[in-house]
């Protein structure tokens, strides 16, 4: 189980680094379509590529005798609750960085690391004094990471608030239904789920152009193939073996590699001494939530 779990702690650390490259992406197609638009057509489109692989997959698992009955009322519960819930969070993200900054917007969205333990603590699930240590130390880090003004809560820092309170919902969604059907089939319904929500945003408050979305086709390809449909599967799958809490604290990385991302690409937006200090403080907090320090207790 051990190695299961660190196999799940790496395919979250990669979903951190595509969705913070991601950011870079949003923020190119946004020049070109709305937000409602964007989301809508990248969500279908993260759908569409899932398809091919659950098929792969199935008939895969019927050759080796593995495939299992799907549980369709779970899943199909399970993908409106995700669908819905990620719909809201991204829809929030996209329109609240419009009226904010950056920073603001990433340091408040990732204030689901604290929120996914806090909330954890109703479902009755335990959360040890070392991950809330590490909990505290990557708010630390994603404090001097992003925020390089004071913190007031304008209309989009509220909007932001929301989504990562959205996102939060996500998480504990997903660790309640990833146990009871497949995860890439759950990811590919949670995508179209939300492509008809978001086509319904879009058509109420955007005139969608069909040129103005084929001229923002890369951003939406990176984000709809990796970013939704890799990524948003590789954190369904992964969480099978991975605890929310410690779920929340690594994909709080795609706030370094959004940074780190920036860094490469132009304009090549460089890291002060304090974000530098962020990133690190960042990194020591997913280390020392990994390690197993009850087990290495109770060998000693």
């Amino acid at each position: 189980m051990t190695n299961k779990r660190y196999l799940g702690n790496a395919m979250l650390l990669l979903t951190a680094i595509i969705w913070g490259s991601a950011f870079v992406a949003q923020r190119d197609g946004m020049v070109h379509i709305g937000p409602f638009t964007f989301q809508a057509v990248r969500s279908f489109l993260g759908s569409l590529f899932l398809i091919p692989v659950i098929l792969f997959s199935d008939s895969l698992k019927k050759k080796n005798n593995t495939y299992k009955r799907t549980d369709y009322k779970s899943l199909i519960i399970g993908g409106i609750l995700c669908g819905t819930a990620l719909t809201i969070a991204a829809c929030f993200q996209q329109v609240g960085i419009l009226y904010t900054t950056v920073g603001k917007a990433g340091f408040l969205t990732a204030l689901y690391v604290i929120m996914v333990p806090v909330v954890s603590v109703f479902f009755r699930k335990k959360v040890s004094p070392v991950i809330w240590g590490c909990v505290f130390l990557a708010v630390i880090g994603l404090y001097l990471l992003c925020m390089t003004e004071s913190l007031r809560l304008s209309l989009g820092d509220s909007l932001v608030l929301i989504c990562a309170v959205c996102f939060t919902a996500h998480i504990m969604i997903i660790d309640h239904f990833v146990i009871k059907v497949d995860g890439v089939k759950l990811a590919c319904l949670q995508f179209f789920v939300s492509g008809v929500l978001s086509s319904v945003l879009m058509f109420v408050f955007e005139k969608p152009d069909v040129n103005a979305i084929l001229s923002a086709w890369l951003p939406i390809a990176y984000t709809g193939i990796l970013s939704s449909g890799v990524a948003y599967t590789l954190q369904i799958v992964a969480q099978k073996y991975t605890q929310p809490t410690m779920a929340s604290l690594i994909m709080s990385l795609e706030s370094v590699f959004a940074v780190l991302t920036a860094m490469i690409l132009p304009p090549h937006e460089m890291l002060t001494l304090r974000e530098a200090l962020g990133c690190v403080i960042m990194f020591i907090a997913i280390v020392l939530a990994q390690i197993p320090f009850e087990k290495r207790k109770k060998c000693q």
